[in-house]
C-alpha cells in the first residue's frame, strides 16, 4: 500500500508541523515566554486552515495553495524561491564580514549558512544537471556537413 498526502493537503500539512515544531521549541526553552507556543500553534493552525481553504479555490492562489499549479507558476514559485535563496547568501556573507570586521565571536553560524548554502547549491547541480549536454550524447539530429537539425536523436526502435 502507497501513503500518501493528497496534494490540497500538502502546504496546509506542513504548515502545520512548522507551527507545531516552533510551539514545541517555544515550550521547551519555558521561562517567562513559555505562552508564546500557544500563539504559535493558533498562528500555525489558522494559517493551516487558510491554505486548505485557499487550495480549493479556482484561482492561481488557490491552484499554489493546493499543490496543482502549472508550469507558468511553478516557475514563478521556482524564481521566487532563487531570489530568497541568493538574499540569504548576501545577507549570509555580509554577516560573515561584519562578524570579522568587528572581531567578534558570532561570525561563525553565517560561515555555516553559507557552506550549507553552497552545499546545496552543488547538490542541486548535481541532481538536476548543470544544464551543459552529455559528451557521449547521441549527435543523430546533425546533417553531413556538420549543422544540427534541431531534431533530437532518434533511437532505432523509434523509427
Amino acid at each position: 500500500m502507497r501513503l500518501t498526502i493528497a496534494p490540497r493537503l500538502r502546504k496546509p500539512a506542513v504548515t502545520a508541523l512548522t507551527g507545531i515544531l516552533f510551539a514545541f521549541a517555544w515550550l521547551i526553552r519555558g521561562g517567562p515566554l513559555w505562552w508564546v507556543s500557544i500563539l504559535a500553534l493558533i498562528a500555525g493552525a489558522a494559517r493551516a486552515a487558510q491554505l486548505y481553504w485557499i487550495g480549493g479555490q479556482e484561482t492561481d492562489e488557490g491552484a499554489l495553495a493546493g499543490s496543482h499549479a502549472d508550469e507558468r507558476q511553478q516557475l514563478v514559485g521556482l524564481r521566487s524561491r532563487a531570489l530568497g535563496y541568493n538574499l540569504a547568501v548576501i545577507a549570509a556573507f555580509a554577516g560573515v564580514l561584519a562578524g570579522i570586521a568587528a572581531d567578534a565571536t558570532w561570525w561563525w553560524p553565517f560561515l555555516v549558512i553559507l557552506v550549507i548554502a553552497g552545499f546545496g547549491h552543488l547538490l542541486g547541480l548535481s541532481t538536476y544537471g548543470s544544464g551543459e549536454p552529455d559528451a557521449d550524447e547521441d549527435t543523430a539530429g546533425e546533417t553531413a556537413g556538420g549543422t544540427d537539425t534541431g531534431q533530437p536523436a532518434r533511437f532505432p526502435a523509434q523509427g
